[in-house]
């Protein structure tokens, strides 16, 4: 989904120029050539050059009606082939580095988008698409403002450079507003896992310790309200990665094989890794999610039904995140810790009214 972001073109940085080596500069200043190079020895005197030893190079008769020519021999056997080679070998240099621009070194490291999405038509388009971009909610890693989504025509573009070649034009508008709602929601999870654990595992497991239902209240119990309102995590970058299943989402296939009337579920049908930029003690700190994305069950309307599969990535800190949040949910539940709270609740309203009826 958030791989069809795209961004502007990016500015061009200008390589250094090579270093040259200079020559030596003499006491008065000159510079002076370096003392083995022949075009510079002195001589004594003109006479000296006149009255030399001869040119060592032979004048002879014998030597002047050779026939001048390159000593390679161009028309034998082996001087073709090696040509042929050597042909071949520039060849398949020049395929491959043309092949490595044509992937990688073309794409946004950001998003791994193509770097200049075009909002021309593409050639033999049938249908008119909007070029106008809806910003999003999401917070850019670098400050500037917040991610932006793409214009139908720019998606449908980036359909074709991909290989999509049998998009159909008239539904890319539906496809774009299904694209930003689901990043939205995507964002919205992630934002949950960053009011809990921002601010540690201390700070998270204490406003997970009665469950997700009551999040708010333990936040204002410990006076952390303040602070979860004024996060203010960015997204760094992201990158879609459907061709890689995550463990969680291998695991649910094969229990699904096993036990299909309990977990059989289709697999995901895309899958994001989104890098987030959290602040720690006045630092800021990368921190990677996965999601998976699940098709369900359509609406008796017709509508398309998705699920979310939001959580940290399965590092040291982010398998404890998931193990506070998901544990402390279960027990408190396990435990009836709604119902124990609000017996309490009413217990202490009763010593409250018997306590005043007895001071009257």
């Amino acid at each position: 989904m958030g791989w069809f972001w795209a961004d502007g073109p990016q500015t061009r940085v200008q390589s250094q120029p090579l270093s040259h080596h200079t020559l030596a500069l003499s006491q008065d200043g000159a510079r002076s050539p370096p003392p083995g190079c022949p075009m510079h020895k002195h001589q004594k005197s003109a006479e000296a050059m006149t009255t030399s030893s001869g040119c060592p190079i032979k004048h002879d008769a014998a030597a002047s009606e050779r026939p001048s020519g390159c000593p390679v021999p161009h028309d034998s056997r082996e001087h073709k082939e090696h040509r042929k080679e050597w042909k071949k070998e520039c060849k398949r240099e020049w395929k491959k580095d043309r092949e490595s621009q044509s992937t990688l070194s073309k794409l946004n490291p950001l998003n791994y988008m193509f770097r200049d999405l075009s909002q021309a038509p593409a050639p033999d388009q049938t249908h008119a698409l909007p070029t106008s971009r809806e910003p999003s909610t999401i917070p850019r890693g670098d400050g500037d403002g917040n991610w932006e989504y793409p214009s139908p025509q720019q998606m449908y573009n980036a359909l074709l450079r991909k290989g999509y070649t049998d998009t159909d034009v008239t539904a890319v508008e539906s496809m774009v507003s299904v694209h930003n709602f689901l990043n939205e929601g995507a964002w919205a999870e992630i934002m949950d896992w960053e009011k809990r654990f921002a601010g540690g595992l201390y700070k998270g497991w204490r406003l997970c310790s009665h469950g997700e239902q009551n999040f708010d209240a333990m936040a204002k119990k410990y006076g952390y309200d303040k602070e979860v309102e004024n996060l203010s995590p960015s997204l760094v970058r992201f990158q879609g990665r459907p061709q890689d299943m995550t463990p969680k989402a291998a695991m649910f296939q094969v229990m699904g094989w096993l036990y299909p009337g309990a977990f059989g579920t289709e697999p995901p049908f895309d899958r994001h890794d989104w890098y987030v930029s959290r602040d720690v003690n006045g630092e800021r700190k990368e921190v990677r999610y996965v999601i998976d994305y699940y098709s369900g069950p359509p609406e008796p309307t017709g509508e398309p039904v998705f699920f979310l599969d939001v959580r940290p990535a399965m590092t040291p800190t982010g398998a404890a995140e998931r193990a506070l949040r998901w544990g402390c949910d279960v027990w408190w539940r396990a435990i009836g810790g709604d119902t124990r709270e609000r017996e309490k609740r009413e217990r202490q309203e009763k010593r409250n009214s018997r306590s005043d009826g007895t001071a009257t």
